[in-house]
Order: C-alpha cells, then structure tokens, then sequence
C-alpha cells in the first residue's frame, strides 16, 4: 500500500467514519465529467485495508448488487481497517449496458493501465492507482458473459503470496488455481503486491438474490479471516461442518464442451451438477424436436463440475456448451456428492435459482 486511506482529494476519512467519495476518470463526449463512485469505511484502529470491486465488465451488475447490500448493512462495523467498496469500475460500460468500453477494448485487459494511453487504459490506470495503491488486499466480482451463466467460483493465483489465504476463506465450493489473463485486474494487482481474488457466479443484467447473497457472505469472511469484523456464530445458510472452505474442490484444469452439430439443444445439465466421464449434457434436435445424427449428442469428457454453461438453446459446430471444473487427482465424484450433503442452505439456494434460467430434460 503506497497511498493513504486517510485521504481522498479534498475529502478526509478518519478512524471510525465512512466516506462517500468519487474518482475523475474521464469525459463524455458532451464534456461531462465521468466518476466512479467509491464508498470507504474504516474501523477505529489501523489494520489492513481490503478493496472490493464490481463492474468491471458494465453489464456485469451481480457485483454491484453483492456490493450495495454491504454498504447498506447497518451490522457490517469494522474493528480495525478499512474496505473500499467499487459497486462500478467501469461506469463508462455500465452507462451503456455493455460489457466493453464504446472504443471495444476490454477493461479487464488494460490494467495496470497509463495515463496516457486509450479511453480504457486511462480509466485502468486511475483505478489502478487510486485502489490498488492504497489496499493490502482485494475481491474482484464477476458473472459470466452474456447469454452464459456461472455456478460460483473463486479464481486466484494460489503460488502468489496471500492469495491462497483469501481464496480459501471467501469459501466457495469450487477454486480455480489460476492466474488470469494478461493485464486482467487479478493479475496485475498481485503483481503490483495486492493479492486479489476473482468472484465469478451467474449471468449479465441481473441482480440474482442468492448470488449476491453468496458473495456478500464471502466478502465478510474475507473480513473476519483479516480481524476486520467480529466472528459470528454459524447460520443455516453455513455448512454443518465446521469448516467448509476445507472441502473445496482446488483444481487448475478446466475444459470447455463444444457442439459438433448445429440444432436445438435440449440440455441435461445444469450450474453446479456433478458430472462423471460419458455422462450426456446436452442432445441437439432440430427445430421440428426430431434428433439429429450421432454427432448431436454431448458427452462429458471427465469428472468435474459444472461451473458454466450456455443459455441459449441455439447451436451450431463450435458453440462453447458447458464448462467443467475437472476434478484434480485423488478426488472421485462419490466423495464430491459426500461433501455436499453437508453444506448449508444458502449453497444449495444458488444451485436451485440458477438452474431455474436453464430448461432441463429430465
């Protein structure tokens, strides 16, 4: 952390308050000045200071929702610290529903960014210096992209220092030990000495209450594991067991299923299930319902679970349908089924609301 929490432009944020407080990042072209609004709370003591970010992608507005309800959250007191909530990095993108800047350039590819550089490196550079700078650690939330959707999973780089420790106490089921593309904000924020984690879950335009709901619980446990926020006593929505993080799946071995006949598809798969090797997901027919040759049925080429998928019915050869988080070495999909028997009611909310966006055979 090279910047102060303490102070922002014209705006001073002591020990124990919180702060509303805007970025400059740009014009419109009527000259209209474009800000990021940034809400910072800090507890009464010093303590690590952790960012919280959404909307990187514009139409990605899950984040924002997850973010919003913690900044309305009378019961989220800090005891030492402080958290810099981002609701929207890219209110350029979110103005226009999309999930790219008007010049098309992804913001999620333009970090660390320059201050002389395009629209969105511009842009990249200022939240680069203005939160990345001041923070010891961060949450990156995101969905999936449009017309897919994301069962929850944390992204991280477990070999930088720190990351494996946030990753571990968000608590999501599944943690892909990745590093992210270049110039993604995870990744040049761990580079800079921020060790950031990525949320992906559910889809593009929409606010869904049980995602927003699991990143919400796992942006307080980042806190808690940081002695940020009291320990609170276990809830429904929580495992029975006493340690849920500890039966994660950990995997860095992903595989997309691609369409190799074009048709409609009738899907048998849905967010979250546990798939084993040969297992079909999806059947492609014709408009009319009638079955097409054998290359239209899609099989499961390992074990794993389902962490993405389509949800647009129509295909052609190609189409990426379903994508797996393969299960690493010495993991059997029976001990998989196992670990979910006990886990609480808020994990098994999300697998019920994002599998009603996908039409299932049965």
């Amino acid at each position: 952390m090279s910047k102060s929490i303490d102070q922002w432009g014209d705006i001073r944020v002591p020990p124990g308050t919180d702060r509303h407080v805007h970025l400059d990042v740009g014009e419109t072209y009527s000259g209209i000045t474009v800000r990021i609004p940034v809400h910072v709370r800090r507890g009464p003591e010093d303590g690590p200071v952790v960012f919280v970010t959404a909307a990187v992608h514009g139409d990605e507005v899950n984040g924002t929702g997850a973010i919003r309800r913690l900044i309305r959250d009378p019961d989220l007191v800090l005891t030492r610290g402080a958290v810099i909530f981002v609701p929207v990095v890219n209110p350029i993108a979110f103005d226009r529903h999309s999930r790219y800047m008007p010049d098309r350039r992804d913001l999620n590819r333009c970090f660390p960014g320059r201050p002389s550089g395009s629209l969105a490196s511009r842009l990249a550079h200022t939240v680069f210096s203005e939160i990345v700078h001041r923070s010891d650690a961060g949450i990156d939330l995101h969905t999936a992209a449009v017309r897919r959707t994301n069962y929850p999973t944390v992204r991280g780089d477990r070999s930088r220092p720190g990351v494996k420790d946030i990753a571990t106490a968000f608590g999501t089921e599944i943690v892909l030990d990745k590093d992210g593309p270049e110039g993604s904000f995870r990744r040049e924020a761990c580079r800079a000495g921020c060790p950031t984690i990525s949320f992906e879950a559910g889809e593009v335009w929409k606010v869904e209450p049980a995602v927003t709901a699991l990143a919400a619980r796992g942006v307080r446990r980042v806190l808690t594991h940081f002695e940020m926020l009291p320990l609170e006593p276990p809830s429904p929505d929580d495992a029975s067991s006493a340690n849920e993080s500890s039966a994660s799946i950990i995997t860095d071995e992903t595989t997309w299923v691609r369409a190799d006949a074009g048709g409609y598809l009738s899907f048998y798969i849905r967010p979250g299930d546990i798939v084993r090797s040969g297992d079909l997901l999806a059947r492609s027919t014709t408009l009319l319902g009638d079955d097409v040759d054998e290359d239209g049925e899609i099989y499961a080429p390992t074990d794993g679970v389902v962490i993405g998928m389509t949800t647009l019915p129509a295909a052609h050869p190609g189409t990426p349908i379903c994508h797996i988080a393969c299960l690493p070495e010495g993991l059997s999909v029976d001990t998989v089924e196992r670990r979910r028997a006990g886990q609480g009611q808020l994990q098994q909310r999300v697998r019920t609301e994002l599998a009603a966006n996908v039409h299932v055979e049965e």
